[in-house]
């Protein structure tokens, strides 16, 4: 029969552990969580086609004069009159689109 001696964890390992734990929670959600995956499609007054890919949530992103667009990404995208996100013209939900704003949009942003 083989006997097992069980011993009290070291202070210094038992805090490494617990600091490598934490920091690893610490880092996790700030990975992919905060970003939209996939594309706004968009096209110009001028006929460019333009996209925004993979958007940060919650940030303010400017538009080229839109007059249509399709949103290809996982979150909502709030469409704006102006280049600030502060007059909101409406939003697309993921998958949703819009041929004609009827207006000249200027900027988005991503995430409710």
């Amino acid at each position: 029969m083989t006997k097992t001696r069980m011993t009290a964890p070291r202070p210094g390992r038992l805090a490494l552990a617990a600091g490598a734990a934490l920091a690893l929670l610490v880092a996790l959600p700030m990975s992919s969580a905060h970003a939209a995956s996939g594309s706004l499609l968009y096209e110009s007054t001028t006929g460019e086609s333009l996209r925004i890919d993979d958007p940060i949530l919650g940030k303010c992103y400017g538009l080229y004069k839109a007059k249509g667009a399709s949103n290809q990404t996982n979150a909502t995208a709030t469409i704006f009159f102006d280049a600030n996100c502060e007059r909101e013209w409406g939003s697309l939900q993921p998958g949703g689109y819009s041929s004609n704003f009827l207006a000249t949009l200027y900027s988005v942003r991503f995430g409710s």
